[in-house]
């Protein structure tokens, strides 16, 4: 579904994507991971052409996405800091974007419902607390049913039972054929869901495998010390 060839990008003498090429398909959830500064944020915003490339080229169901933009239509994001129009409330930000695409008739109202946005609707923007605003963004993302969700700390601020509900709903969402890229620095909230692990450092992918090659190789169950075993191996 999605494949990066030959990624540069450079801030100054920085770079912050070198010679990154990886081709992910549907019907996955995929854990993005690094430390800090290691690419990924410039890896999904060079895929939403927020950020130009110094070189290479990205591919979305195999047409390049390189200045173009029809293509958003089929992708849920879900940044880690939302930034909602504060003067609005609940409801109208809803409206607004469902105005936004009139496109789409049939809409996805679940995680809507499980996280009773509806009790929320006449509350403004700015008065919503994190978790609100998580649980807002997250039913925001997966409203107009995209086959692709990016999903930037989608756990951050919310209750365990929320997180529950969200992660349940990310699992119903891959087996339909579609595909999630998540990252997070709350590995434990990863195990259970994801099934392949792309992990980049300091601009470059140090590997992309899959659950069961990590747990073969490590003799590790849960994500973090896999990654901990995975990154001693030379290769």
């Amino acid at each position: 579904m999605i494949a990066f060839e030959q990624l540069n990008k450079k801030y100054g003498k920085h770079k912050a994507l070198e010679n990154v090429s990886l081709s992910i398909p549907k019907g996955r959830v995929v854990a993005l991971i690094g430390p800090n500064g290691s690419g990924k944020t410039t890896l999904i915003k060079s895929f939403l052409g927020l950020v130009s490339l110094n070189s290479g080229d990205i591919f979305f169901q195999e047409k390049s996405v390189l200045k173009q933009s029809d293509y958003r239509k089929h992708i849920g994001y879900m940044p880690q800091i939302s930034r909602f129009p504060e003067h609005m409330n609940v409801k109208q930000l809803f409206d607004f974007m469902r105005s936004l695409r009139k496109d789409v008739k049939d809409y996805d109202w679940d995680l809507y419902d499980k996280f009773e946005i509806k009790k929320l609707e006449k509350k403004r923007l700015n008065a919503l607390s994190g978790g609100m605003r998580q649980k807002v963004s997250a039913a925001l993302a997966l409203l107009f049913k995209p086959q692709l969700l990016l999903l930037d700390e989608p756990t951050a601020g919310l209750d365990p039972k929320s997180n529950e509900v969200l992660k349940s709903k990310l699992l119903n969402f891959a087996s339909e054929d579609r595909l999630i890229i998540i990252t997070s620095h709350i590995l434990s909230d990863l195990d259970d869901l994801v099934n392949d692990v792309v992990y980049l450092i300091d601009g470059k992918l140090k590997f992309y495998e899959s659950i069961e090659s990590l747990q073969e190789k490590t003799k590790e169950s849960r994500l973090t010390k896999m990654i901990a075993e995975r990154l001693e191996m030379k290769n």
